[in-house]
């Protein structure tokens, strides 16, 4: 069976209209969303990254975070400053120096005490420091999933199912686990 095909001709000098004019294209431009944009956002104010990836709720996180580590380093520095100048003021060997906690704790209490306080002063900071990469890589990881396209039909189904173990020949039961994305 064979069949012949025609194509339509048009004439564009009997019309004031061209081919070309008559579809019109609408490009939509898409404004790309940076990675790096919103990284050096959040490395110039924390905070700022998460602004620019409309994720406004994470803010008061970030800055409740700094605000606890920085109430920890003040109480942690004021203890250290106390015990260190209380141990100092006991080791000093001048009768007329004396410290608030004469009868309270030994010099080796006092010594412990204030190790103590430095440590926990110095993890604040390094709790500050490590609060403020992960505001840096959480807006660079939300600026790269920002145009991450979700479907509604996400769905896990565990259910029993039969295997085939292939060196027996055999069947056994299992679970078996389906996702739909």
């Amino acid at each position: 069976m064979s069949s012949n095909s025609y194509a339509q001709l048009t004439d564009t000098s009997k019309t004031n209209q061209t081919a070309t004019d008559s579809v019109l294209t609408i490009k939509k431009i898409e404004k790309k969303h940076s990675p790096k944009k919103a990284a050096l956002f959040s490395t110039a104010l924390p905070g700022l990254g998460q602004v620019y990836n409309k994720k406004y709720w994470k803010i008061p996180i970030i800055y409740a975070g700094f605000a606890g580590l920085g109430y920890a380093f003040s109480i942690n520095q004021t203890k250290f400053v106390n015990y260190r100048n209380a141990y100092k003021y006991r080791i000093d060997g001048d009768i007329t120096t004396t410290d608030d906690y004469v009868g309270v704790y030994s010099d080796d209490n006092l010594n412990t005490l204030q190790k103590y306080y430095h440590r926990f002063r110095d993890l604040s900071v390094i709790g500050v420091a490590v609060l403020y990469v992960l505001n840096i890589v959480d807006a660079s990881v939300d600026a790269h999933l920002f145009k991450f396209d979700v479907s509604d039909d996400l769905s896990m189904h565990i259910q029993p199912t039969l295997i085939n173990t292939s060196y027996t020949n055999n069947y056994t039961t299992g679970i078996g686990l389906k996702i739909n994305f």
